[in-house]
């Protein structure tokens, strides 16, 4: 019976009871449903994950026993950053769920000159707030124990400076491909563009700030295709596709 994993900021420390805070506890009380002894696993994004028990579960609170610290990790050895431009609803959600999963170590929503999405009064902070929640739960999904950084929305003009590594952009006019690149220092910045791609000027600034437009195949892919199709191709290329990790060793013994 596969044990649920539960994402907490909170601090953690082998034998110690924690009490969850109100979004975890209604979690676990309502939604797993879990009963007094119960097995849970804990992370705190920090590296490693704490197998626990349920101490108590109630109307109001909901107490964790901690009982051991796993040094466990599936993280890629290859260190990838994401530029994404945002894009409507479900697919900027989805992109940023499965990019997780692909294992992006940081996430920076980008605005661009062709991005439809608005963003007035309150609604960048709730969104930001909606979007990491989307990372926290992909990355209790998909087994990590290191938390990707999701960082503030930011315009793209700002963001293509002082990238780091093998620095690439999606253009479907490119002649390059990832295959004819090597990453610098196992880390790759990806930019990638909202429904409607990237303007000219953008293009133009990408290329004076070190980025090299990269084509995936001879088709027009839809932006969050695009955007984890390059991801795939990037961990296959360079990452941990194909590489059998500690964790799995593990679960095979």
């Amino acid at each position: 019976m596969r044990i649920s994993r539960l994402y907490t900021p909170a601090p953690l420390v082998t034998g110690k009871l924690i009490e969850l805070d109100a979004d975890n506890g209604h979690y676990v009380r309502t939604v797993l449903r879990l009963k007094q002894d119960a097995q849970i696993i804990l992370f705190n994004g920090h590296g490693g994950e704490y197998v626990c028990t349920v101490a108590e579960v109630s109307r109001k609170t909901v107490l964790i026993n901690i009982e051991q610290w796993r040094d466990r990790s599936v993280e890629s050895p290859l260190q990838i950053t994401l530029g994404l431009g945002i894009s409507r609803g479900d697919k900027m959600d989805l992109t940023v769920q499965k990019a997780v999963e692909l294992g992006v170590n940081h996430i920076t929503p980008l605005l661009t000159e062709r991005c439809v999405v608005q963003f007035k009064g309150e609604k960048k902070p709730q969104r930001l707030l909606h979007w990491q929640k989307i990372v926290q739960h992909a990355a209790e999904q998909s087994g990590r124990t290191t938390l990707p950084a999701l960082l503030e929305i930011e315009q793209l003009q700002n963001w293509i400076s002082n990238r780091q590594g093998l620095k690439v952009f999606l253009d479907p006019y490119a002649e390059t491909t990832l295959t004819e690149l090597k990453p610098e220092a196992m880390k790759v910045t990806l930019l990638t563009g909202p429904e409607g791609g990237f303007s000219n000027q953008e293009r133009d600034a990408a290329k004076a700030s070190g980025f090299i437009p990269v084509r995936l195949g001879s088709r027009i892919l839809r932006t969050e295709t695009a955007s984890l199709a390059a991801l795939a191709a990037i961990q296959v290329l360079w990452g941990d596709f194909g590489k059998i990790t500690n964790a799995e060793v593990g679960s095979q013994r």
